[in-house]
């Protein structure tokens, strides 16, 4: 069982590297990233050309323990939505770290795109 998880690890980092090779954030139109934990689901925003993580957010931020992980993963993208609003961001670059887009990762993409993101 262990090796079929290191073989899908391989493959998602492999899907990862072929994705960063084209798309680069600016300080302008950063790259939103996303990263997928059984538990948790973290969310950045990164200036690739300084090396610059601008901001982020994490599970732990959403206060409604009562949420499933689909529905924070909506509000989650909502929260880095508003806090790039707040610094004049209305451009993004999706990165989905080679994961597929469907469940969580969608949720995130949706619920910035309803906070007014635009992809």
């Amino acid at each position: 069982m262990k090796n079929l998880q290191k073989i899908k690890r391989e493959a998602r980092l492999k899907r990862h590297r072929k994705v960063r090779a084209k798309i680069n954030g600016t300080k302008d139109i950063p790259r939103l990233s996303v990263f997928r934990s059984n538990k948790d689901l973290f969310i950045q925003m990164v200036d690739d050309i300084d090396g610059k993580t601008l901001f982020s957010v994490g599970g732990k931020e959403i206060k409604e323990k009562d949420k499933t992980k689909l529905e924070t993963a909506f509000l989650l993208g909502k929260l880095i939505a508003e806090k790039a609003s707040k610094v004049n961001i209305k451009k993004v670059v999706f990165d989905r770290s080679g994961y597929k887009y469907h469940g969580r990762v969608k949720a995130v993409a949706d619920g910035a795109r309803k906070g007014g993101l635009e992809f």
